[in-house]
């Protein structure tokens, strides 16, 4: 799978996850794939919250490697875009 083709499937993906953020407030957005590594971004109530280190590894990053060919993780970036 080209680059093109996935990073379409991983937005359809998030977008499959983001009603459930937006209704606690939070949300996701895709800022890049490289080397097989997703990073996203997080925004509105996700900052800061206790729960997002959960919610990144257990529902968008599990979510990701199972629906997506060749993603092997997924890293949260800052608004330097800086992987944490």
């Amino acid at each position: 799978m080209n680059d093109e083709k996935t990073i379409k499937l991983v937005k359809q993906t998030i977008r499959k996850l983001r009603p459930y953020l937006n209704a606690d407030g939070g949300d996701i957005e895709f800022v890049k794939l490289q080397d097989g590594l997703v990073y996203v971004k997080l925004l509105g109530a996700c900052i800061g919250c206790a729960s997002s280190d959960d919610t990144i590894t257990n529902s968008v990053e599990a979510l990701l490697l199972e629906e997506v060919p060749g993603v092997i993780g997924v890293e949260v970036v800052e608004d330097d875009y800086e992987a944490r």
